[in-house]
């Protein structure tokens, strides 16, 4: 089955909402649900996401083909907009629906910064 526009936006949707929902439900905190789009000044796709007191850049992602590099740049340019301690990607894993499966991605220096903050 090929993708057009409209169903790749009704995937991301049903993931993003998949992946705030676990969230909100995980970490029990009302506050998480779906980012309203912002347009130029991306804050990413899950808001009310907290590492103590400090806010996260949650980007989400429901595509076939990875682009990484890409991906970490948006969830950067997403952090530095809402002036979040960091920035993270959670990509579909595909195979499975269980949100808690789905992967993250950040870089060595995030992971860096969320072991600091939590020490």
């Amino acid at each position: 089955m090929t993708r057009n526009r409209s169903s790749a936006k009704a995937a991301g949707t049903r993931m993003e909402t998949l992946v705030a929902t676990y969230l909100r439900e995980r970490l029990q905190d009302d506050a998480i649900d779906r980012q309203t789009k912002t347009g130029a000044k991306d804050l990413g796709d899950i808001r009310g996401v907290k590492l103590g007191p400090h806010r996260v850049a949650v980007e989400v992602k429901d595509v076939t083909k990875q682009a990484l590099p890409q991906w970490l740049r948006e969830a950067e340019t997403e952090r530095q907009n809402l002036g979040a301690l960091i920035g993270v990607v959670v990509s579909k894993r595909h195979g499975t629906t269980d949100p808690g499966s789905q992967y993250v991605h950040m870089t060595l220096n995030t992971l860096a910064t969320i072991l600091k903050e939590t020490k």
